[in-house]
């Protein structure tokens, strides 16, 4: 969230920016709010001591009638203040992060590409869509898979399992080589650190798993777990940004996505991710961003991808992102009449400055030794829904047959080819 102080002191600024990002906040009831609560406050400090000021010595029936009267007002001066106080906060928590000045002013597909990289297939044939290509090879049912749980889990089979293993191998490797602690976190987290990262576990459109009558929910990615990790702490950054890559499972309703992809493994309930997480100090978030994204293309890179760089533009960030990148790899399965294939988003790297650092108060001592929010920064290192559809499809071979990349071998026990 944002600091009220400077909600205050730039109004205009907040409300332009919510109009960028679409959203619909009502600042100036939030700053009416906050009036009040701040005049309730003084009022319900000064009838406190005034209170404890009566306690002194020993009181004469005029007092104790008096105090008593200053006792029930301050039990409804407080109710009347939880009330004022929990509008104030759900306010509070709708309005989103502020706005890097290079991201693109407009919704999902306004967009700017920053840069194209890796060769355009070339195929001397016509293109099958990953579903279709693991279907053939019995490396994925769906069928069963609706069949035990419901309609978008599925159940992977053989190579499919072996491939996703040296994805996420890959990565490890990776990102120990950059410098960053391997996590593997619960696939669970209390509500409270998921609202503090900034998802919503409740209402029709929320992406989350909730446990009826228990106040925890599946995540929908690591960045809740390890996001949370550090909440109420204050960090010792003394040797520079703490560096995680962490480990699980996802569990997204995607509630909200009817007409929107969903092919196959595009857009499904449950898969595994590996996900980069960094604490910093302000003065270094943008670095880390850069530090973020140039793994996502190394990583990508490394597996022969043919995608483009995108920065995201402001209606389409989410609360907690100040600036965003995605990499959207080519994909045939986005093919048309016109096109064997489009891009496709496979990973994101977000700078969310203090904006949840704040909710969860994780903090860290500066130079001045005051403590100070820090900054929080997320990006996907492999997810194993996306990640397989671009190998699958790009490398996808006359005969039916699947090359596996140069990198991802060695953990395949040297096999070079999905038959």
């Amino acid at each position: 969230m944002l600091d009220i102080k400077f909600i205050r002191e730039n109004k205009e600024l907040i409300k332009q920016n919510n109009t960028n990002r679409k959203v619909t906040v009502d600042v100036d009831r939030l700053l009416e709010l906050d009036e009040k609560k701040r005049a309730m406050t003084t009022d319900i400090e000064t009838l406190r001591a005034k209170r404890n000021q009566g306690s002194k010595g020993k009181p004469t029936e005029e007092e104790i009638t008096q105090m008593r009267e200053v006792g029930e007002s301050i039990k409804k001066q407080e109710e009347d203040m939880l009330a004022v106080t929990t509008e104030y906060m759900d306010i509070l928590l709708q309005i989103p992060n502020l706005t890097h000045e290079k991201s693109p002013v407009g919704g999902e597909e306004d967009f700017s590409v920053l840069e194209t990289r890796g060769d355009t297939p070339n195929f001397p044939f016509t293109p099958k869509d990953h579903e279709a290509l693991m279907l053939e090879k019995d490396l994925i049912d769906f069928e069963r898979g609706a069949k035990v749980t419901g309609s978008k889990f599925y159940f992977l089979k053989k190579d499919a399992v072996r491939l996703n293993r040296a994805l996420i191998s890959y990565g490890i490797e990776v990102l120990t080589k950059h410098g960053y602690d391997l996590v593997e976190t619960p696939d669970l987290a209390k509500n409270s650190i998921l609202e503090g990262i900034g998802f919503n576990p409740r209402g029709k459109e929320t992406q989350i798993y909730t446990l009826e009558n228990e106040d925890i929910s599946l995540i929908g990615t690591a960045e809740i777990t390890i996001g949370g990790y550090h909440a109420n702490e204050i960090l010792d950054l003394t040797d520079g940004p703490k560096k995680y890559v962490a480990l699980s499972h996802c569990f997204r309703t995607e509630a909200g996505a009817y007409g929107r992809t969903s092919k196959g493994l595009y857009r499904v309930h449950q898969f595994g991710k590996l996900e980069m997480f960094i604490f910093c100090a302000p003065e270094d978030s943008e670095k880390m961003h850069e530090e973020l994204l140039a793994i996502e293309k190394e990583i990508c890179d490394g597996l022969g991808f043919h995608y483009q760089v995108i920065d995201i533009a402001t209606a389409d960030l989410g609360g907690p992102a100040y600036r965003k990148y995605d990499l959207e790899a080519f994909m045939t399965m986005k093919g048309n009449e016109s096109s064997v294939g489009e891009f496709g988003e496979i990973t994101s790297a977000s700078n969310c400055t203090d904006y949840q650092a704040r909710r969860l108060n994780i903090r860290y001592k500066n130079a001045e030794g005051k403590n100070t929010f820090v900054h929080t920064l997320n990006g996907t290192a492999i997810a194993l829904s996306r990640f397989p559809i671009a190998l699958i499809e790009q490398n996808q071979n006359e005969d039916g047959s699947i090359s596996i990349p140069k990198v991802l071998q060695p953990y395949m026990g040297g096999q070079t080819t999905i038959q």
